[in-house]
């Protein structure tokens, strides 16, 4: 597999320590059949089972986000394994998928061959900082939790500006958070601690104070810039992890090995800083101005037009 364009995150080897690791492998593969994202579910619910279902609405609420039709050319900025692009690929989208993990290219591809899906999803191991691909190439692009790893998060939307067609469509499902030097009276500072020892292991999240991604979009010429809190909708699976990981992040705490378990602390300090609102689980969503030529972007807009009549 071809190495990505000349520029490459600083982050990038935390980045591959995160999920090269064994707490990674095996906690995704077990909890979440290898997926690397959080779950949709309706507001209040409690039994979070069958997980895999969840993950696949989640998926369904992205692509209805795009709102593109079916034949449409997108950009998944950060594909971990393969599974939201296959996804979206049988939604009758044509998908184009990176990531800046070598392994997770590896493991995307394996999985678009075992689905017979080579037509539809094509990989390759790139970093989004500098997309190997020209000016104004996809109907839209999305991430699925993957900003946070973003060493300059101005630039990866910079570069996701020049590589969508004019009036493509942008989502971009992230996280964001309270201004951590300005914390709530009532935060325990043990809990600010490791939240803030969590974001060092996710460069662009550290960032992410709400509001800036939605700054950074519009400062990069998108418009349209809508945003949506699903913390309600996630809350099932991150109370999940809380429940599993709450034993095993005590021992971790005792001996002091919090830095080689950050998914164990963030499943647990995670769901307490979700709880009291001091981080959101945010999907924006934008256009680059103009119109989508050909088919695709015709029959958008003639959607549209009549809807607007």
């Amino acid at each position: 597999m071809e190495k990505p364009s000349e520029y490459l995150s600083p982050h990038f080897p935390s980045i591959q320590r995160l999920y090269d690791g064994w707490e990674s492998r095996i906690g995704y593969r077990a909890l979440l059949g290898g997926t690397r994202h959080f779950g949709y579910y309706d507001p209040g619910t409690l039994w979070p089972f069958p997980v895999s279902t969840a993950l696949r609405r989640m998926e369904d609420h992205l692509y209805k986000s795009l709102n593109l039709p079916s034949g449409s050319k997108v950009l998944d900025a950060g594909c971990g394994v393969g599974h939201v692009a296959l996804h979206l690929a049988h939604r009758g989208l044509h998908v184009q998928a990176i990531d800046i993990t070598p392994n997770h290219a590896i493991w995307a591809q394996r999985n678009v061959e075992r689905q017979g899906m080579q037509d539809s999803v094509h990989v390759q191991w790139g970093d989004y900082h500098n997309l190997p691909f020209v000016s104004d190439s996809f109907d839209g692009v999305y991430t699925m939790e993957t900003l946070v790893h973003a060493s300059d998060p101005a630039r990866a939307v910079a570069e996701i500006y020049r590589v969508v067609k004019p009036g493509g469509h942008i989502v971009f499902h992230e996280y964001d958070h309270i201004d951590p030097t300005k914390p709530p009276p009532d935060c325990p500072p043990s809990l600010l601690a490791d939240l803030l020892r969590i974001n060092t292991h996710l460069a662009g999240n550290q960032f992410f104070n709400r509001g800036v991604l939605q700054g950074i979009m519009e400062e990069q010429g998108f418009v349209d810039v809508t945003s949506r809190d699903l913390s309600e909708n996630m809350r099932p699976l991150m109370r999940l992890f809380y429940f599993i990981g709450f034993l095993p992040y005590l021992i971790i705490c005792l001996l002091g090995l919090q830095d080689r378990f950050v998914n164990t602390e963030g499943g647990v300090q995670g769901y307490r800083g979700l709880s009291r609102g001091y981080w959101r689980y945010m999907v924006l969503t934008a256009r680059k101005p103009g119109r989508l030529d050909g088919k695709a972007g015709g029959e958008r807009e003639g959607v549209r037009q009549r809807r607007g009549r």
